[in-house]
């Protein structure tokens, strides 16, 4: 069973993002980018089902320009065994992911598209259910658990209630939760012999797709800045600053 295994590369969580000055979007110069934490528990969920024996091959597929190379390195490094770059500088929404997804899953013997839920920049969480329509495949999204038993998959999802149970014939579309697996770390020696790894980059032109996306950017802004908080003296006090000052009573 091959595995198509989407990823994005995002700037790292723990950063604090600067706006450009016109608002357009965020200073990327000289900032750390990371693999998304969502499509990293995939890439490493894929692995998991290599080693069980389930697996034949893992290809890893991003879209974005040349210094995304380094994230799919990395995934690389994990364990995934080749990579391929859609090469693109402009801006990429779910739409447009999906599109290009769609078409390289159709061009490889693939039996499952396994991603993150979501990307943790634009918190979409769009793209593998927009994939699984355009490919009209079944789908099994927010995984803590998922089973491969021969041409099924059996995927056990946290709901409000509890837990949900489903089961989706191959090929289908998964999408990876929090909770599904700790991801492994990808020692130094590991990202050396991932830039021997199969690496091929293409370009949405020659998968047939245009590079128009749905949704633009048109401002950022910070959020407002919060007052200071202050102590009161007693209770009367609270309840009179709360009634006549901020009027929530």
């Amino acid at each position: 069973m091959k595995i198509l295994v989407p990823v994005k590369r995002v700037p790292d969580w723990q950063l604090k993002l600067k706006l450009l000055p016109d608002g357009s979007g965020i200073q990327t110069e000289g900032i750390k980018w990371i693999l998304n934490t969502f499509d990293e528990i995939a890439v490493e969920e894929a692995i998991r089902l290599k080693e069980k024996g389930g697996v034949s091959e893992i290809v890893l597929v991003s879209i974005g320009p040349d210094d995304v190379r380094a994230r799919l390195e990395y995934a690389l490094a994990m364990g995934a065994d080749s990579a391929i770059l859609i090469k693109h500088d402009g801006p990429a929404d779910s739409d447009l992911a999906s599109r290009a997804i769609a078409e390289v899953f159709k061009k490889g013997d693939y039996a499952m598209v396994l991603l993150g839920k979501q990307a943790i920049d634009s918190d979409a969480s769009q793209t593998a259910q927009l994939v699984a329509a355009r490919l009209n495949l079944p789908q099994a999204c927010f995984a803590s658990k998922v089973v491969v038993d021969g041409g099924a998959v059996t995927v056990t999802r946290e709901v409000d209630g509890g837990l949900e149970t489903i089961k989706v014939p191959l090929p289908c579309v998964i999408s990876t939760d929090l909770r599904l697996n700790e991801p492994r770390y990808a020692a130094l020696p590991n990202l050396m012999k991932a830039k021997k790894k199969p690496f091929e980059v293409i370009t949405l032109e020659s998968l047939g797709v245009s590079s128009d996306v749905k949704v633009k950017v048109r401002k950022l802004s910070t959020p407002s800045a919060r007052k200071a908080g202050r102590k009161v003296a007693s209770v009367q006090e609270l309840v009179d600053v709360l009634q006549n000052e901020a009027k929530v009573l």
